[in-house]
């Protein structure tokens, strides 16, 4: 299976993300949105992305300046489903609501070519369930990258139990040529990243609300002795609670497990509207972005 044309849903930072290095990796580029603005505030973002890779330059894993123009020239924004008529493979990076997927997978799938592959990024949504909106489920499939996905090297290849061999393996082998490493892995819920991450950062909220350590003392402790780049709260916070709770719904609805149900701290952050970084406050408070203060919520 030859890929050369790339259709993606969504100019979000994941969307983006993904146009980016698709596009950087020489792949023609159409990019889907519902309004202008958010075309424009994408591009802007890969803009800036781009821009920085080129002040890092080639001999540190960036790109010239020649490299940068080549990418940009291969992307193109659209509010028209038509101009992914001819796509080899879509990429669909929208909201993290089943509802809204499964009708654009329904409406894209009478308009591109039949011999194209379909693909979600979700996190946690069922690849099946999003699959059954399609009269293709043997060309459908997951491709889970992670944010920031210019910078991260893993995508998570996700497969149903309807997608074709051939389909599987035309997906790993995209993964390989935008740059990316990636592990094949099979439609359950969370698939491995999130399996086993989900679980940690629950636990680290559950420690904190037990009174094993304070916000800072955990992160601390599980960086300096793990190792990790960032502690539980730190990528609680950069990740978006909101986010992280939405899973634990969908987790816990397909496991009926309790290390998968929401902490009641986590609930009430959320509800607060207290939801990270990208709301200036979380477990940490961002006012100061390059010192952020930790909560006292136990």
């Amino acid at each position: 299976m030859n890929i050369k044309k790339v259709g993606v849903l969504g100019c979000g930072l994941m969307g983006s993300g993904i146009a980016q290095v698709a596009a950087t990796a020489g792949f023609q580029v159409t990019v889907l949105e519902a309004e202008q603005k958010f075309l424009d505030k994408g591009f802007a973002g890969i803009e800036k992305s781009l821009a920085r890779l080129v002040e890092r330059g080639p001999a540190k894993g960036g790109l010239t300046p020649e490299q940068k123009t080549e990418a940009q020239a291969r992307l193109k924004g659209t509010l028209n489903m038509q101009d992914l008529a001819d796509c080899d493979i879509i990429i669909e990076a929208i909201i993290e609501n089943v509802e809204e997927k499964r009708k654009t997978h329904a409406q894209l799938d009478s308009i591109v070519k039949k011999e194209a592959i379909f693909a979600t990024n979700t996190s946690s949504i069922s690849v099946t369930e999003l699959m059954t909106a399609t009269k293709r489920p043997e060309r459908f499939i997951g491709l889970h990258f992670f944010n920031p996905v210019p910078m991260m090297k893993l995508v998570e290849v996700v497969k149903t139990i309807a997608t074709a061999p051939e389909v599987y393996e035309a997906a790993v082998e995209f993964g390989k040529s935008v740059g990316k490493v990636p592990v094949r892995t099979s439609d359950k819920t969370g698939f491995i990243v999130n399996r086993l991450l989900v679980p940690y950062l629950l636990d680290a909220i559950r420690a904190y609300e037990e009174g094993v350590g304070s916000i800072t003392d955990i992160d601390e402790a599980m960086k300096l002795g793990c190792g990790y780049p960032m502690g539980p709260f730190t990528l609680l916070d950069f990740v978006g609670l909101d986010t992280t709770y939405y899973i634990t719904h969908v987790m816990f609805d397909e496991f009926k497990e309790p290390r998968f149900a929401s902490p009641p701290l986590l609930k009430r952050l959320v509800l607060a509207g207290w939801y990270g970084r990208k709301s200036g406050k979380g477990f940490y408070d961002y006012a100061d972005p390059s010192k952020p203060v930790p909560g006292k919520f136990v």
